[in-house]
């Protein structure tokens, strides 16, 4: 049975690791750990992102001695036409090759965007305040809060996790 070391104590998120790894590998013993992404708590570019997502997937499978490592971050990207929320995923196993993906686009109210880089806090924190809730961050979130839940956070990372094992599904086209 593969160990997958996911980097992030998020119910949500080991959830989705879960499920995806179980869709491609079978069954799996997923655990999440604390580690540290060493970039901001709510990245704000695209590379703080993989940079973030690539050292909590290679902190999280040296920490429990895992055959994979699955790295999670989501941020915001400044465009012309406004910011969006989206996600970064990266994975990495034993033989240190990387699968990586993008997921989610979520046009964001500028409103929104503005409290996050004013106060400098995590995006689930100003969801909290805004809704008068507590943890959305393990909950539906932003993606599912914006949806009406018709995509959730944890399917939205889920498919991002899927993305990203296409070059452990496919290891011949890479």
């Amino acid at each position: 049975m593969k160990k997958i070391a996911v980097g992030s104590k998020n119910p949500i998120k080991i959830q989705a690791v879960r499920s995806a790894f179980e869709k491609v590998f079978g069954d799996c013993q997923v655990i999440g750990v604390s580690v540290s992404s060493s970039v901001s708590d709510m990245p704000l570019s695209f590379e703080e992102m993989v940079k973030g997502s690539k050292n909590r997937a290679k902190a999280a499978m040296k920490k429990i001695e895992a055959d994979f490592g699955v790295g999670m971050e989501a941020g915001f990207e400044k465009e012309e036409i406004g910011t969006f929320l989206s996600g970064f995923v990266a994975i990495t196993n034993k033989d240190n090759l990387w699968g990586y993906a993008q997921g989610g686009g979520l046009f964001m109210p500028e409103k929104i965007v503005k409290k996050v880089r004013e106060k400098n806090q995590e995006l689930g924190e100003i969801m909290d305040e805004i809704r008068g809730l507590k943890n959305t961050k393990q909950h539906d979130g932003c993606i599912g809060f914006f949806t009406n839940n018709l995509i959730s956070r944890e399917r939205s990372f889920e498919s991002t996790v899927i993305y990203a094992l296409s070059r452990f599904i496919k290891k011949e086209m890479y």
